[in-house]
C-alpha cells in the first residue's frame, strides 16, 4: 500500500464537503412556488441593475467605455 490511509481520509473529507453547500432541491416548495420565487428574485436583480446603470455608477469595477 503506497498511499497508506490517504484514500480513507480523502473519502472522509469528500463526505464532509458533500453535506455543505450542496443545493437542496427539496426546499418544501412546489415547482410553481419555486418559479414565482425565482421570477421575483430575477425582477429585483434586473431592477437593481437598471437603477445602478441609470445612476451612471458601475460598482462592478468594469468600464463600459472601450479603448
Amino acid at each position: 500500500m503506497t498511499r497508506g490511509n490517504q484514500r480513507e481520509k480523502d473519502r472522509e473529507r469528500a463526505q464532509a464537503r458533500g453535506g455543505k453547500g450542496s443545493k437542496n432541491k427539496d426546499d418544501g416548495l412546489t415547482p410553481e412556488q419555486r418559479r414565482e420565487r425565482d421570477a421575483k428574485a430575477l425582477q429585483e436583480k434586473t431592477a437593481k441593475k437598471a437603477a445602478q446603470s441609470a445612476s451612471g455608477g458601475d460598482a462592478g469595477g468594469k468600464s463600459s467605455t472601450k479603448k
